[in-house]
């Protein structure tokens, strides 16, 4: 048989690329001539750079970048064995789990280090960027990412404005003339699956800003120095679309990512599938394995397996996915592309033991290889 596995991260316990080798080492205990390929899968958010680092023979990177909260920090990244594609995570440099609960406060956070890990990735010859961000402590605009670029952004004394959404209460001029030359020749594709707009009712300040440590009131504020730092964007770059699909990602980095960049937003799953030419694997394939830790009603809102499944009944492929366990709802995934699913648990344990790397490769190889005995 050929067998194509393309399995999310297990969070907590397997990479994407250990899950996968988990069930090829099942499908060969049946028989060693079975042709068994895995291919990494993540969604864009946490996970990411570790599953194209594994799958994809990339080099994992440090550079040492301004924190959320202007302290300095390790961040990582990896550069792909093309040695031109970098791929990042926005939250290794301003992710809401670098801070305590008692730390978040999206008035001060900054995204600067995002901007000075792309800066890290030019200087090594780095020109098309896949680039994460899910999981973010800010709500600037973007603007401290752009400003470690070279974009200025000015308050009224013609001064950089401070860090943090603070900032764009000031902001009154956006200038461009100092940018990294570079970047003209960057590509930027952004793993993107929020679709929130910049401001307004459903915007990144009042929908996200709570949960990175704000006040309603403070929400209230933040959107209008947001709608004002945007219409000083239409006055600058023409394509600027406050409304557009996605700018509300990560405190309005995904609008920074198009206006400021001309990104492309894509849909996090979709954009790790065409990377890594998983379509082409599943044309040859006549069984395609899929997975993540939980699998629920939440997995068909076009979560990473969904996106596989969905993929291979466009070549009319049979389909099973593993998971950690099974939540409500998942009954849906069978009319959305998973023919069967199937918990790894074996019996009751604590959550510790379930998320023990050695336990959860075991049950994972040993549920795989009773499933392919049927097969």
């Amino acid at each position: 048989m050929n067998i194509v596995i393309a399995i999310d991260s297990f969070k907590g316990s397997l990479t994407s690329i250990e899950a996968g080798n988990a069930v090829k080492e099942a499908a060969l205990r049946i028989d060693n001539k079975n042709q068994v390929f895995v291919r990494p899968l993540a969604d864009g958010g946490e996970g990411t750079v570790e599953a194209l680092y594994q799958g994809l023979d990339g080099e994992m990177v440090s550079c040492l970048v301004t924190g959320p909260l202007g302290d300095k920090i390790i961040a990582k990244y990896c550069i792909l064995s093309d040695k031109t594609t970098a791929v990042m995570e926005m939250s290794a440099a301003a992710g809401i789990t670098l801070l305590k609960r008692e730390q978040l406060n999206p008035l001060y956070t900054t995204t600067f280090g995002v901007g000075e890990m792309i800066r890290d990735a030019v200087s090594k010859g780095c020109r098309k960027f896949i680039i994460g961000i899910g999981g973010s402590a800010t709500n600037d605009g973007g603007v401290g990412m752009l400003s470690a670029l070279g974009f200025e952004f000015l308050g009224k004394d013609y001064k950089p404005i401070p860090f943090g959404a603070i900032g764009l209460q000031q902001l009154c001029t956006i200038k461009s003339d100092n940018t990294l030359k570079e970047l003209c020749k960057c590509e930027f594709k952004i793993a993107c699956d929020v679709e929130n707009a910049l401001c307004g009712e459903n915007g990144c300040s009042k929908i996200f800003s709570i949960q990175k440590g704000a006040t309603l009131q403070m929400a209230e504020e933040m959107d209008k120095w947001m709608e004002n730092y945007a219409n000083i964007c239409k006055s600058v770059f023409k394509d600027a679309d406050l409304d557009f699909k996605g700018s509300g990602a990560a405190g309005g980095l995904g609008f920074a990512f198009r206006t400021f960049l001309n990104a492309k937003l894509i849909k996090g799953a979709e954009l790790i599938i065409n990377e890594t030419g998983l379509e082409q694997y599943i044309k040859n394939a006549d069984l395609v394995v899929t997975g993540e830790g939980r699998l629920d009603g939440q997995t068909a809102m076009g979560k990473a397996p969904i996106v596989v499944a969905r993929l291979a009944k466009k070549h009319n492929k049979k389909v099973i996915a593993f998971s950690g366990c099974i939540g409500e709802g998942a009954k849906i995934l069978n009319s959305e592309g998973i023919d069967a699913y199937f918990p790894i648990l074996k019996n009751i344990v604590t959550l510790d033991e379930a998320l023990n790397k050695d336990n959860a490769y075991k049950n994972l190889s040993d549920t795989a290889y009773q499933v392919f005995r049927i097969i």
